[in-house]
């Protein structure tokens, strides 16, 4: 393999592909870049088993193709301490040497002959979907802060698809909170499947300054390949059933709180200070305009109270909330002014915007009280 890139770009596609390289992998092969230069395209891959992702980035001066796999840290290492300039990259195939040559010196890396790099999952009969990348990574920023980390039911460890002919919803739970996120302008064959938080984590990233870029997704029921850009991002799905969540979504909260999200966010930060520590528990209680805060640590002498103005409708009530939950919720409703919609004291509450600012999206978060 002998060809020249510009250090910056190589860099660039190192780091993108270097969030999947485990710090320490089943299979030492794993450890390593994969990079494949076949014509002007050199692709660089990384892998976990769970998770592949490729890059491809374009090369003018090419010498000779060819397969190697580089030490994934130690070639990263190497390019983030030098400045903007060409780079020569040569392979020794006999001595299984990479030698990297720029303006001032040069550098031997060892490399592994590549036939042990796992293959690609072929998919089985797959469907498809497309949307545009921006979409995507709302969805992602929207519904992963409530996914779980339970070892016993896997399945809610992850974003779940719900696919149908009118509209695409992204749900995450940890079974205390849950969020909905729907999009009526990303249709499909009715179909599903449960990505798992670390390439969701990945893609979010990834997505991020792409908002115009469409994403296309194919996927059976084991593997999804999400390709964009320049990049490919391969996943083993979460195998299992997802519960039936639009069940558990109230439908007749008629107690309704409308609010100022960024007031009752910095004031329910504020009284958490004073929560107990084990239990995290926040009091609301609302009549007429006004929201108070409160909460107690009677172990340690504690409390705090808060009172915000807002709009209510219902029944004067007081419930409770896990803060850190409420927080996570508050923090990452993208909107100004948001409701809350109560029924009772021991039944789910509903977080939804006051009012909807684009007819193609519904976002809805659910969160369970705690016992008074």
């Amino acid at each position: 393999m002998k060809f020249t890139a510009t250090s910056t770009d190589f860099l660039q596609a190192l780091l993108s592909v270097s969030k999947v390289i485990p710090p320490k992998a089943s299979l030492p092969i794993l450890e390593n870049f994969l990079l494949e230069l076949e014509g002007k395209s050199l692709t660089i891959t990384g892998s976990d088993q769970e998770t592949t992702l490729k890059t491809i980035m374009a090369i003018e001066d090419v010498g000779e193709e060819g397969r190697i796999a580089v030490p994934a840290l130690l070639l990263t290492n190497s390019f983030k301490e030098l400045p903007t300039q060409p780079v020569q990259f040569s392979t020794n195939e006999e001595k299984n040497i990479l030698t990297i040559t720029w303006a001032s010196g040069t550098a031997s890396i060892p490399c592994l002959l590549p036939d042990e790099y796992p293959e690609l999952p072929a998919l089985v009969d797959p469907k498809r979907i497309e949307m545009p990348a921006g979409v995507l990574a709302d969805a992602f920023n929207g519904t992963i802060y409530a996914t779980a980390e339970e070892p016993l039911r896997p399945v809610m460890n992850g974003i779940f698809f719900d696919i149908n002919e009118n509209y695409t919803t992204f749900v995450a739970s940890n079974a205390h909170k849950l969020v909905s996120f729907k999009r009526t302008d990303v249709k499909g064959v009715k179909s599903s499947f449960v990505l798992p938080k670390k390439p969701a984590n990945i893609l979010k990233n990834n997505l991020a300054r792409l908002s115009d870029e469409i994403v296309s997704i194919s996927f059976d029921k084991k593997n999804a390949f999400f390709k964009f850009d320049q990049q490919l991002v391969v996943c083993r799905l979460i195998e299992g059933t997802y519960p039936e969540y639009t069940k558990v979504i109230p439908k007749n909260n008629n107690n309704i709180i409308t609010v100022s999200r960024t007031d009752i966010l910095n004031a329910t930060r504020r009284v958490a200070v004073c929560a107990n520590q084990s239990t995290g528990q926040i009091v609301f209680k609302v009549a007429g305009s006004q929201l108070e805060i409160t909460a107690q640590d009677l172990d340690f002498s504690m409390s705090a109270k808060e009172t915000i103005s807002c709009s209510y409708q219902g029944e004067p009530m007081r419930i409770a909330f896990k803060s850190q939950f409420l927080i996570e919720i508050l923090a990452n409703l993208p909107y100004d002014q948001i409701c809350i919609k109560l029924a009772e004291p021991s039944k789910a509450a509903l977080m939804q915007p006051a009012e909807q600012t684009s007819k193609e999206e519904e976002i809805c978060a659910l969160l369970m009280p705690m016992r008074l």
